[in-house]
């Protein structure tokens, strides 16, 4: 069973995907982290994040690894906090765009979601990575909630930034023509979840 979690940052994907898998004893797969680790690697190693070659070779060096709890390594190297931070969100929406690293990171993530019952959550899960999911989700929010979210997440981060991101990632940000939209505005993570819990007992049924 997968569940695809879909939709532009400050929607809640992340928050809400972690809490799902969890009551429903599901993996969690976060993609984007995938993609956060490549940058904080290029940063680190100093590949340009218009280097698409180079990205993709980089990628297919080092396997990014998602533990059980959410945690990242890359490279040796425990990177769930270090992806998490201003410089990374600067440049992971051009690292993301280049083909080359989508390949792999696609390849990656249709290899971990076959391994057991999971929740995947991105940008592109009900449309590329995983169109087979029996349930997807696209979660928007209105976009001066989506702000405030993401400023109380990290207070180092910005308005410009989040519409950035959204600019960087609107080719990418498109809901499957299957999936269920979930305005979260105003929903509590437990109320989202039940939505989305009560569409898993329809499929199901």
């Amino acid at each position: 069973m997968i569940v695809a979690i879909d939709g532009p940052a400050g929607a809640g994907k992340s928050t809400v995907a972690r809490a799902l898998a969890g009551r429903l004893g599901y993996r969690y797969l976060d993609t984007g982290a995938m993609y956060r680790a490549l940058a904080w690697l290029a940063l680190n190693r100093g590949v340009a994040s218009a280097d698409a070659e180079a990205l993709g070779a980089l990628a297919r060096a080092h396997q990014v690894e998602l533990g059980l709890g959410g945690a990242v390594a890359i490279a040796g190297s425990d990177v769930t906090a270090a992806i998490r931070t201003p410089e990374v969100d600067r440049v992971v929406s051009a690292v993301s765009a280049h083909p080359q690293v989508r390949e792999v990171m696609r390849a990656r993530q249709r290899e971990l979601s076959l391994v057991v019952d999971c929740v995947m959550e991105g940008r592109d899960i009900g449309t590329v990575v995983a169109p087979q999911a029996e349930l997807k989700v696209y979660l928007v929010a209105d976009p001066d909630e989506r702000v405030r979210r993401r400023l109380a997440q990290r207070p180092e981060a910005s308005a410009a930034e989040l519409l950035a991101r959204d600019a960087g990632d609107a080719e990418r940000m498109q809901p499957a023509a299957d999936a269920v939209q979930l305005d979260t505005t105003g929903l509590s993570i437990d109320e989202v979840i039940d939505r989305i819990e009560s569409l898993l007992r329809e499929r199901a049924a």
